[in-house]
């Protein structure tokens, strides 16, 4: 298929646009160039974005697909009415109606991220992020009473990056511990993980596919041998059983889905349910 381009514009970060974008074009099995165009908060700039996007039409012989969060209006209507492309207006889609619908005006606010730095939520969230740096793989065994959430499995089953993911998307203070060989000789939880099994969620993975992460990290180890992977993830998944601490495999499933499965079973008290 001819190359096909896709532009997020925002007068913030393109963080909305672009989510909210790709949430959409992920329904259609094709494989878009993207364009993140952020802080067009300017005429000029809008005029530069319609050149850009008009030009793109031009070599690529068919229309750019634009997806726009733009709050102010006469930067809107310059790429409007000189855009090429298809364009997708997420604010007039959704917010206009809205304020329709609940009879009155949005903040219509630059950039969601404006004023935040100043809020509680992301000195919460930048709070969570150090306690969940500090914590991972196991490094620190202090204030784990204050961690929302213990994640624990064999090494490179997606600890980490879903450590961080629920740090940086809720604000929650996640730890994470790797089950090691002395783990599976005792055949028990490591010590400091008795006390707080309530907050703790196992992930596992294929040993197949954990091989092959674990390949790319240490070609030819025992680390890495397949019969080696088999052990671990069948003694982890014993230990979580008779722990009784619930757990899932990450082998197909997105970071956001193990995040979203987490929060179900463990629903932290300072999430607002």
């Amino acid at each position: 298929m001819p190359t096909r381009t896709v532009f997020f514009i925002s007068d913030g970060t393109g963080i909305t646009a672009e989510t909210f974008g790709n949430a959409i074009l992920a329904q259609f099995e094709f494989k878009p160039r993207h364009v993140r165009l952020p802080f067009i908060d300017s005429v000029d700039k809008a005029h530069q974005v319609v050149r850009q996007v008009n030009h793109t039409a031009e070599i690529e012989g068919r229309k750019p697909i634009v997806f726009t969060t733009l709050v102010n209006t006469e930067i809107l209507e310059v790429i409007e009415e000189g855009c090429k492309g298809m364009l997708l207006d997420m604010f007039g889609t959704f917010v206009r109606p809205l304020e329709i619908e609940l009879g009155m005006k949005s903040n219509h606010r630059v950039g969601r991220f404006a004023d935040i730095s100043k809020s509680k939520e992301y000195n919460d969230r930048i709070e969570a992020i150090n306690f969940s740096l500090a914590h991972d793989d196991g490094q620190s065994h202090r204030d784990l009473e204050g961690a929302d959430i213990i994640l624990v499995g064999v090494s490179r089953s997606g600890k980490t990056p879903t450590s961080l993911y629920l740090a940086m998307q809720y604000g929650l203070k996640a730890a994470n511990y790797p089950l090691i060989p002395e783990d599976f000789e005792r055949q028990q939880l490591p010590p400091a993980l008795v006390a707080h099994r309530k907050k703790t969620f196992g992930l596992s993975i294929q040993p197949e596919r954990l091989a092959e992460i674990r390949n790319e990290r240490r070609p030819n180890s025992r680390y890495a041998a397949l019969e080696n992977c088999r052990m671990e993830v069948a003694e982890a998944e014993s230990m979580m059983r008779r722990a009784g601490i619930r757990w899932l495999s990450t082998t197909t499933k997105s970071i956001e889905e193990i995040a979203t499965t987490i929060l179900q079973e463990i629903r932290p008290e300072r999430l607002e349910y």
